[in-house]
């Protein structure tokens, strides 16, 4: 547990905290959606434009080999975060929704009429779409796992879905929206039984939890850094060698090229086989400071922490009148730090806004899982997320404009 000492220390990291809303000390409760950089990750975006800007892999100059470099360290770097076997088997992307499309994409010849692909009701509409639409253009089967009122999947119906028609399965490791971490090393093994394909979408999971996609004996892991402290628009997939050098490039262009006449081309070996253009070169170099920030805390330390802060707000909302919240909030050890909530009948947009006069920003609206909102019958929800950055004093603070909020907003 991080004395208060110790985590001013981490916030005093953070310049984007001594912001004022509106007048109010900022109160950033949105990390599920983006988490906020430190001073490491912004100085890292600094050095990189100011000592190594170049294009990389093609260059002889030392600016270009410099900055290769960097980028082939980082992806060495992922490699040991999520204890993959190959730094050949990080491919970089644009960001979790791309790394869902590449594999969706690229399995397309692997797909056809009467396959069928397993996903749940719980999952972000990048886990959702691209699948949609594979099964449309190839005349397979979607089925879908639905949730208990907990918001726990019901196991049974994976169970009774899964078959050798199953090609693949591709499931969240932790809700967007509940927080709900789910059981997928149990759910990779069954579906391997049938021999299918396993994508864990980890969005949620790279500064939650400890990764080993070699002990989850995973096919495909997909993150991206804004959520893990890191910049914007740069992602991962992670995938087994042998199955990455089966699949169809999903780009086409430089840097996946070996040899191209007007008669035929080859393509590169992994990973840039996957890696068409020019990449996301500032946005690699950064992600590394940012994975050496979550390693520097410790991915433990971070977890437990927010683990005390998600039981001390689930205390402190429960007692608040009128207030729904959303899947279990009882077996904190299925739980990451997101509490998704509505007040009265009150919209979520108008809590939000309030709340957002008051100092704290929160996220409000479907939360990009439509289907899930009409699971549980509403039309958005308002959902605060935990980092490390976060306080008990900040929880505090967004009872009593909850509670501010219902009396502006019930008198209206």
């Amino acid at each position: 547990m991080f004395s208060e000492k110790e985590i001013q220390k981490i916030r005093n990291q953070f310049p984007i905290l001594k912001e004022k809303i509106y007048s109010n000390p900022l109160i950033y409760m949105d990390n599920a959606a983006t988490t906020q950089k430190p001073l490491k990750v912004i100085q890292a975006t600094q050095n990189y434009y100011s000592t190594m800007n170049s294009n990389i892999h093609r260059g002889l100059h030392y600016l270009s080999h410099k900055a290769t470099l960097y980028v082939e360290n980082v992806r060495e770097k992922i490699k040991n975060f999520i204890h993959a076997k190959y730094s050949s088997e990080i491919i970089f992307t644009k960001g979790t929704t791309e790394s869902i499309n590449l594999v969706a994409s690229s399995i397309d010849s692997f797909i056809k009429k009467g396959d069928e692909i397993i996903i749940s009701c719980i999952e972000h509409h990048s886990n959702i779409v691209p699948w949609q639409v594979l099964c449309k253009k190839r005349g397979a089967i979607l089925k879908i796992i639905s949730i208990h009122e907990n918001g726990f999947l019901k196991l049974k119906d994976f169970e009774l879905f899964i078959s050798e028609k199953t090609k693949i399965v591709s499931i969240c490791h932790i809700s967007n929206v509940l927080g709900i971490i789910n059981p997928i090393k149990n759910i990779i093994k069954k579906a391997h039984e049938y021999g299918a394909l396993v994508l864990i979408d980890g969005a949620q999971a790279p500064s939650n939890l400890n990764l080993d996609v070699q002990e989850l004996n995973v096919d495909f892991y997909v993150f991206s850094a804004h959520k893990m402290y890191g910049p914007t628009g740069i992602g991962m997939l992670y995938g087994k060698k042998k199955i990455l050098e089966k699949l169809y490039p999903y780009q086409f262009g430089g840097e996946m090229i070996k040899n191209v006449s007007f008669d035929k081309t080859t393509y590169s070996d992994l990973p840039f086989k996957f890696e068409a253009g020019t990449p996301n070169i500032e946005g690699i170099i950064v992600w590394g400071s940012a994975i050496d920030f979550v390693k520097e805390i410790g991915i433990s330390n971070i977890q437990s922490y927010k683990k005390k802060l998600l039981i001390y707000a689930v205390k402190c909302l429960s007692s608040i009148d009128g207030i729904q919240l959303y899947g279990d909030n009882i077996d904190f050890s299925k739980k990451s730090g997101i509490i998704s909530f509505n007040l009265y009948k009150l919209h979520c947009f108008d809590v939000g806004s309030i709340l957002d006069r008051l100092g704290i920003a929160v996220r409000t609206g479907h939360l990009c899982a439509q289907p899930l909102m009409n699971f549980f019958k509403v039309s958005g929800m308002i959902r605060i997320s935990f980092s490390i950055y976060n306080t008990f004093k900040e929880i505090d603070y967004l009872s009593e404009s909850i509670l501010k909020t219902k009396k502006i907003l019930l008198k209206q």
